[in-house]
């Protein structure tokens, strides 16, 4: 729920236009107690007008504050249009997501809100009413709109460096440092020991013949797993769970998604089934897009998403896709010196209960390489900026993991011997690629010109 909520645009504005309704209430009823005693010094720096004044001060603000509202409304629709058109459509979770575009909203609302409800309490005397003038309710709608003005400058400031590729980019590398680190932590376990969360070099059980088919209710991609539940039910029907798709994935209802059998072999009761059943398909959760909660692959797939769309025929920006492979690249790099393995969760006795799949690095390598590759073809800096990819990620990776490397290696030369390529071009590659295989062997070559 709070990750739904980070990537909406109404729940900061909601709360600021709640927080201006309470002010607009409690602050006039404040001044009515207090504008006897407030201080001379004080009060030179209050509203002094009359309730005409006053009523004439907060029609404006409000009225302008509505003008303002739209405006800032209209940029980043276009702007969220322009994101999803010109770089992925998802980009626009890192739009909605954006804190200081949902603080600006929130301020803009908060102030149309609060004048128009200060508006409610200034009593011109007519019809033998006492007048009243909230001074410093009205001192305080001016100082909002005085700080609207500033976050709209800001705003577009704000917005015009949000919308340029690199800011992009970057903003999407970093989410997906924060993800890989929160979900995979500083570094591999290269101890073998078991660690507490459940994590190890230990090859996870392997399901037998006969399992238990689970599946998920409703149709969507995989966005978490709730991990203590799980657990919890593998431990109360004595089970052992074996999920084989990992976040990211995109699961059709009553389709299987994993699998679970007896831990002492001793077959299920037909109760026990219908709840392991249940609880699993209520601990695999499903949405209508994918997210970064727990998915270490989903920075990939934007940067990538953004390397083939600048390589489309509308576009023809190679360059973008050439960066967007750099930041894929350190990605990568990042990923392969950490524990890609199955995670295994473990009961209170250390006995494995639950294994669940996540990405190994032939899979993210799929998902950086292989469509830049197929859509870049053509061009020689895409493919130079591929081989130069996998040169790092060979240096960055043990030897356990070249595999990958090797065959990503192989396509990349079929797809530059298959170009109809300048002979000077073709030699450069072809000398990236001995660079590659000299990473593998843990050497790194000098740059030298074909």
């Amino acid at each position: 729920m709070r990750e739904g909520l980070r990537a909406q645009l109404w729940p900061l504005p909601t709360l600021g236009v709640a927080l201006a309704i309470v002010a607009g209430v409690g602050l006039p009823v404040l001044d009515g107690r207090t504008q006897h005693d407030i201080p001379s010094w004080l009060r030179a720096y209050l509203f002094g007008g009359s309730p005409d004044a006053a009523r004439s001060v907060l029609a404006a603000i409000a009225g302008s504050m509505v003008t303002v509202t739209a405006l800032t409304f209209s940029l980043t629709v276009v702007t969220l249009q322009l994101a999803s058109s010109q770089f992925s459509p998802r980009l626009l979770r890192t739009f909605t997501a954006d804190r200081y575009v949902q603080a600006t909203l929130a301020l803009f609302l908060a102030t149309f809100t609060f004048a128009l409800t200060v508006l409610r309490t200034v009593r011109t005397g007519d019809d033998g009413q006492v007048g009243f003038v909230p001074q410093s309710s009205v001192t305080v709608a001016f100082v909002l709109t005085l700080a609207s003005v500033l976050a709209l400058v800001l705003f577009l400031s704000h917005l015009a460096r949000e919308i340029r590729i690199e800011t992009m980019m970057s903003s999407v590398h970093s989410a997906a440092d924060r993800t890989i680190h929160r979900l995979l932590g500083e570094k591999p376990d290269l101890t073998g020991e078991v660690s507490a969360k459940g994590t190890s070099d230990v090859a996870p059980p392997v399901p037998p013949a006969d399992v238990l088919t689970l599946t998920v209710a409703v149709s969507g991609f995989l966005i978490s797993v709730d991990e203590a539940a799980l657990l919890k039910a593998a431990v109360e029907t004595d089970a052992l769970v074996h999920i084989d798709r990992h976040p990211g994935s995109s699961l059709i209802a009553d389709t299987p998604v994993g699998a679970a059998w007896p831990r002492a072999g001793k077959p299920f009761t037909s109760g026990t089934r219908a709840r392991l059943v249940e609880e699993v398909s209520r601990a695999v959760r499903t949405g209508a897009e994918r997210t970064e909660l727990q998915d270490v692959a989903f920075g990939l797939r934007q940067l990538t998403d953004i390397a083939v769309k600048a390589l489309s025929p509308g576009i023809n920006d190679p360059t973008t896709a050439v960066h967007a492979l750099s930041h894929s690249s350190a990605l990568l790099c990042g990923l392969a010196r950490r524990d890609l393995g199955p995670r295994l969760l473990r009961d209170e006795h250390e006995q494995i209960r639950v294994v669940l799949r996540r990405p190994d690095l032939e899979d993210l390598l799929d998902v950086a390489v292989d469509q830049p590759l197929r859509y870049g073809a053509a061009e020689p800096a895409v493919l130079a900026r591929i081989a130069m990819l996998l040169r790092e990620l060979a240096w960055c990776s043990e030897s356990t993991r070249h595999p990958p490397i090797t065959a990503a290696l192989a396509r990349l030369r079929s797809t530059i011997d298959a170009q109809d390529l300048h002979a000077s071009e073709r030699l450069r590659l072809t000398v990236l690629a001995e660079h590659v295989d000299e990473a593998l062997t843990g050497r790194w070559a000098q740059a030298r010109r074909p």
